[in-house]
């Protein structure tokens, strides 16, 4: 029987290239001259350092641009508040990834709704979807794809 399944996942090398070129970027922009503007990363979070809140939004912009750049939907970012302090400012910016339980069951929820001849289960942080047939999982992505959701999904393992 055709299935595939919907996940939430991040290329951990992209998101580490991106934070490379933005703190490359950073050091080499002339308004960040001085200032202790840069991006660290340990592993799923990311820390935002600068001056003033002005530029922490600036440094977020540029890595921003760069994970589009590099293929990674910036809906996954999920921004913590301004902590100021010892003549910096600092943010912390978490990367969700794995689809939760609640959303899960949302998604579950929808594509029953839909009546779509398909049967989706929760296995871990993913949802298997299996039809009899192949048009019935297409329909189910299309659907997945126009709902809004809070969470960026992708569709692998696809299997006939």
């Amino acid at each position: 029987m055709p299935s595939f399944d919907v996940v939430s996942e991040v290329d951990m090398q992209e998101l580490r290239n991106a934070v490379d070129q933005t703190k490359r970027e950073v050091e080499n922009r002339y308004d960040f001259k001085g200032s202790p503007a840069d991006v660290e990363q340990s592993e799923a979070e990311l820390t935002l350092f600068g001056a003033s809140e002005f530029q922490v939004d600036q440094v977020m912009d540029i890595l921003t641009q760069k994970l589009a750049k590099r293929g990674i939907d910036v809906g996954c970012l999920e921004s913590g508040k301004l902590d100021e302090g010892g003549g910096k400012v600092r943010r912390v910016v978490t990367i969700r990834q794995g689809i939760d339980q609640d959303l899960a069951r949302k998604i579950i929820r929808l594509i029953k709704d839909s009546k779509l001849k398909v049967q989706a289960s929760i296995q871990g942080e993913k949802i298997r979807v299996t039809g009899k047939k192949r048009d019935d999982l297409q329909d189910a992505i299309a659907l997945l794809r126009k709902a809004e959701l809070e969470l960026p999904l992708q569709y692998d393992n696809f299997r006939d």
